[in-house]
């Protein structure tokens, strides 16, 4: 998988990107990820916002500078996934992160900024508008770390074991690891009966009425 990313700020998806699971998925070519900035297809003198038209407070990212981006991200690439991150999209779900991984090997993350990015970008590319909860944030930025990480968990090899893709099997948000007793400020915390009986058909039922 390849995820092409529009964004002002590609710095700010250092940190995640190159720790853990992520930086081992790149360096082992399981995905890609490259940035394009629209601020390197301006062109003399021109700025990347302006004013709103109809008032209002803040600056608006201009269409062009963003259309010569994701121009270049599609490139001639007919298979390919155009993604415009606003609050009024379709839910981003697990279910739908496995269906990238199915659909397509390009996925185009438009990272806006202040107001947002001008609408007339909706008009120039076949894009999914597309929602991670009902909140806004200062950019696109965080969904798009969030997109790439749900979905990269959804391709072979990534997580080395797909069985360890929860979805997979029987799991519960309630996780124990060793010693059976932790003592902790002069009080005990015990591992539950069941995870330590050996008995699977209980421990599957146990896990199934924690979700």
């Amino acid at each position: 998988m390849h995820f092409h990313i529009v964004t002002l700020f590609p710095e700010s998806f250092n940190s995640y990107l190159e720790a853990s699971i992520l930086k081992r998925a790149i360096s082992n070519k399981k995905i890609k990820v490259s940035f394009y900035n629209p601020i390197t297809f301006l062109k003399t003198k021109e700025r990347v916002d302006d004013k709103p038209y109809g008032g209002g407070p803040g600056m608006v990212m201009r269409a062009e500078p963003v259309a010569r981006a994701i121009s270049k991200a599609i490139g001639k690439k007919t298979d390919y996934k155009i993604i415009f991150f606003t609050p009024s999209g379709e839910k981003f779900t697990n279910t739908r992160a496995k269906e990238y991984v199915e659909q397509t090997k390009n996925i185009v993350f438009v990272c806006g900024r202040y107001e947002g990015i001008d609408a007339r970008i909706l008009e120039m590319f076949p894009c999914e508008k597309v929602s991670i909860g009902d909140y806004v944030l200062t950019g696109g930025e965080l969904p798009a770390m969030i997109m790439i990480d749900a979905i990269s968990r959804n391709i072979k090899g990534v997580l080395g074991d797909m069985d360890s893709v929860e979805e997979n099997r029987i799991s519960s948000p309630l996780v124990y690891t060793r010693p059976e007793v932790l003592k902790y400020k002069a009080k005990n915390y015990k591992v539950p009966d069941v995870l330590l009986s050996g008995h699977h058909k209980e421990i599957d039922r146990w896990r199934e009425e924690q979700k």
